[in-house]
């Protein structure tokens, strides 16, 4: 099962712009609140997280980047 996005929606306003940016697919409005299908295919990119004004989807996991 991948790991898919969480969403808050109590936070979601409806504005959709995560449904525009998810590559997979795995995203969808219904009735003005973001909707997860799962898909085999989210390699969660983050590009929706990036893009919610209102804090409303988040990753599951902390991304940490090490300095070399």
């Amino acid at each position: 099962m991948p790991i898919m996005p969480i969403i808050d929606y109590a936070k979601c306003d409806g504005c959709g712009l995560c449904v525009l940016v998810c590559k997979c697919g795995a995203l969808v409005l219904n009735d003005n609140t973001v909707t997860i299908i799962e898909v085999d295919n989210c390699g969660w990119c983050t590009d929706c997280e990036l893009v919610c004004a209102t804090g409303a989807i988040r990753c599951p996991f902390e991304i940490v980047a090490l300095e070399t």
